[in-house]
C-alpha cells in the first residue's frame, strides 16, 4: 500500500514536470509506469492525472482566460485570438478521435517506441536550437491563421507517444516565425481544448474498466501534478526565453537513451 503511494507521488510529479516542457509527459509516464511495474486498465491513471495539470496552465493563465471570455463578441482581437487556437486545436482533435483505440492498444504498449521518439525529439531540438531563424511573430494572440494551422499539424505527431505535445508546437511555431516566447505561450493556450479533449475522450471511452480501487491513486497524482506543473509553467516562459532548447534535447536524450539500455538489459 505505501509502495502504491509513493509511486503515485512520483508518476504525478513526473507528469506535473514534464507536462509542459518539451520532453513528453506521456513517454516519461508509460515508461516509468513500465519500469516500476505500475499497471492501470487502459492506462486510465496517467491520462486521468493529466487532468491536473490542465487545472494548473489554467489557473496560471486565469487572468488571461476571464480576459478573452469577457471580450468575445465585442473585442475582435480576442475573437481572432479563439479562432486561432480551434483552428490548431482541430487537426489533432480529428486524428486523436479517429485513432483513439490504435494509440491506446498498441502506441502507449511499445516502450522501445517511446525510448526511440525521445531520442529522435531530441535531436530535433538540439537541431533546431542551432537554426538562424529570425522570428516575425512576437504576440501569441497575433499569430497568423497559416501559422496556428501549421503548429495544429505539428501537434498531430504528439499523438505518437514520445514525441511530445509541448515539443511538437513549440517547433512548429519557431519553424513558422514565432520567436521562443509566443511559441511557448501559444503551445500552453492550445494545451488546454487540446488536454481536456483528450482527457474527456479517454474517460468516455475507458469508462468500464474505471477501477474504483484506484481512485486514492489518482486523487494523489492528480494533486501532485497540480501543484508541480503550476511552478513548472511559471518558470519555463522565462527559462526558454532566455536559454532555448538545448537543455530538453540533451534531457530526452539522456532519457531515451537509458531507456533504451534498461530494455536491452530486459528490464
Amino acid at each position: 500500500m505505501a509502495g502504491q503511494v509513493v509511486d503515485s507521488l512520483f508518476l504525478g510529479a513526473l507528469e506535473g514536470l514534464t507536462e509542459f516542457i518539451p520532453v513528453s509527459s506521456t513517454g516519461h509516464l508509460l515508461l516509468a509506469s513500465h519500469f516500476l511495474g505500475f499497471d492501470s486498465s487502459g492506462k486510465t491513471f496517467e491520462v486521468l492525472i493529466q487532468l491536473g495539470a490542465i487545472l494548473a496552465v489554467m489557473g496560471a493563465y486565469a487572468a488571461r482566460l476571464i480576459q478573452m471570455v469577457r471580450g468575445l463578441g465585442r473585442d475582435p482581437k480576442e475573437m481572432r485570438f479563439l479562432v486561432s487556437v480551434l483552428i490548431a486545436f482541430l487537426p489533432a482533435a480529428a486524428v486523436g478521435f479517429l485513432a483513439h483505440d490504435f494509440i491506446k492498444a498498441v502506441l502507449f504498449e511499445s516502450p522501445r517506441l517511446i525510448a526511440t521518439t525521445l531520442i529522435v525529439g531530441g535531436v530535433v531540438l538540439l537541431v533546431v536550437d542551432r537554426l538562424p531563424l529570425t522570428p516575425s511573430h512576437h504576440q501569441s494572440d497575433g499569430l497568423p491563421f497559416r501559422v496556428a494551422l501549421g503548429v495544429g499539424l505539428a501537434q498531430c505527431l504528439a499523438l505518437i507517444p514520445g514525441v511530445s505535445r509541448s515539443g511538437a508546437t513549440i517547433v512548429g511555431g519557431l519553424l513558422l516565425g514565432a520567436d521562443r516566447r509566443t511559441a511557448a505561450e501559444f503551445s500552453f493556450f492550445l494545451s488546454m481544448p487540446t488536454m481536456l479533449a483528450a482527457f474527456a475522450l479517454d474517460v468516455w471511452k475507458s469508462r468500464h474498466s474505471l477501477d474504483a480501487a484506484m481512485a486514492g491513486d489518482i486523487a494523489i497524482g492528480f494533486v501532485t501534478a497540480f501543484v508541480v506543473a503550476i511552478i513548472v509553467v511559471r518558470w519555463f516562459l522565462a527559462y526558454i526565453t532566455r536559454h532555448g532548447l538545448w537543455l530538453f534535447g540533451w534531457w530526452r536524450l539522456i532519457v531515451g537513451g537509458l531507456a533504451w539500455a534498461a530494455l536491452w538489459a530486459g528490464y
